[in-house]
């Protein structure tokens, strides 16, 4: 998987600001290693199933997660971040 571009949607933006310091760098370093090496094991990217087919996820801590999409010209979207459960509010 190759990383063009990584892009926020509003929903992402508006979580990413309520989450605690601590784990908005962590986040930022997930982004930072996202981009050097997409396949890093510590993300462990994995597909989703189930209503969320075709999305993504990386995790940023055990239990913190990004969800995004790649679109068919290699940009990254990344969608919504938190705890797990952020699947079930997609």
């Amino acid at each position: 998987m190759v990383v063009k571009a990584i892009f926020c949607h509003p929903k992402f933006v508006s979580e990413f600001r309520k989450l605690p310091d601590e784990i908005k760098n962590r986040a930022i370093k997930t982004e930072a290693l996202f981009r050097q090496d997409p396949l890093h094991p510590s993300l462990r990217l994995h597909g989703l199933k189930g209503n969320l087919i075709g999305s993504w996820s990386i995790s940023v801590t055990m239990k913190d997660r990004i969800i995004f999409k790649r679109m068919q010209n290699g940009d990254i979207v990344f969608y919504s971040i938190g705890r797990h459960d952020i699947y079930r509010s997609l």
